[in-house]
């Protein structure tokens, strides 16, 4: 009698709204990485439920600090670890799940449909000024960069900018505005990860130079990074098993390609921390 009644309040206890709320992990960092991480989370959700991965953007370095800090379980990131200052690296386990091409993107009444890396550079550190000294309309040049903490920025700045300073302008946390700002303002530019490109900017090539997943892979095109999912430490219980899943043909062979990112397996080249090829 007392196992039925024991069972009969258990049913009773559920049907007035007894709600589990699941296990749930945070991961953090890199707006480039957010459309992935989301997607995958999405679909891990789905395949398993009751787990649910929270993904947030804010930018590599953000993501890189909190993770250090044990605020959260998975920091993404465009950058290694040990490119960023007050990054203890020896501490974060890296696990690498894409690779991500950036891109130079314009107002389409720019003028110009390619660019020298070397005029690139020089629009982005204020020795170029007008669109008419590179080819294209009498146009004043408005920048648009990422703020000092993102991953995308020092990539670019690394690859384009060869060790100068960008010149001082309005800077976004958000790569989803930085693309609204470029589509919207007359004579302005900006970089995202391919993933973010659309019909309403324009994109250039550089020195001829098409920005293609296939260029990416053979280091023609030089502007790209790998996407770091970074914990402290080895990963345990959903953190592991979620890591397990970006690894998986479901997301390596469907969800990554999709959505403009290359899976690290179809590189024809590496990268170290320092920037030279293996």
């Amino acid at each position: 009698m007392k196992l039925v009644l024991l069972f009969g309040l258990t049913i009773i206890l559920a049907s007035c709204g007894k709600i589990d709320n699941g296990e749930s992990i945070n991961a953090v960092g890199s707006s480039a990485m957010q459309p992935l991480v989301e997607a995958a989370g999405e679909q891990y959700s789905s395949n398993n439920l009751g787990k649910f991965i929270n993904v947030q953007g804010g930018g590599s370095g953000t993501g890189l600090s909190q993770v250090q800090s044990g605020a959260v379980e998975i920091g993404n990131s465009d950058l290694f670890a040990e490119e960023k200052a007050g990054i203890d690296a020896k501490e974060l386990v890296d696990h690498r799940v894409a690779v991500v091409g950036l891109t130079p993107i314009v107002n389409k009444k720019v003028g110009i449909k390619d660019i020298s890396l070397d005029d690139l550079g020089k629009v982005f550190t204020g020795e170029v000024t007008n669109w008419k000294e590179v080819g294209g309309k009498d146009i004043p040049i408005v920048l648009i960069n990422r703020a000092s903490g993102s991953g995308s920025r020092y990539t670019f700045e690394q690859w384009v900018l060869k060790g100068k300073d960008s010149k001082p302008s309005q800077e976004q946390e958000s790569t989803g505005m930085v693309r609204q700002i470029v589509s919207t303002t007359p004579g302005a530019i900006s970089y995202v990860a391919f993933s973010y490109v659309t019909k309403e900017v324009g994109t250039l090539t550089i020195d001829g130079i098409k920005p293609t997943e296939e260029n990416v892979m053979d280091n023609k095109w030089i502007i790209w990074s790998y996407e770091h999912m970074y914990t402290k430490g080895e990963p345990k219980g959903l953190t592991k098993d979620f890591l397990e899943y970006m690894q998986t043909k479901e997301v390596q062979e469907e969800i990554v390609p999709q959505l403009g990112y290359i899976p690290v397996s179809k590189m024809n080249v590496e990268r170290d921390a320092t920037g030279k090829l293996k």
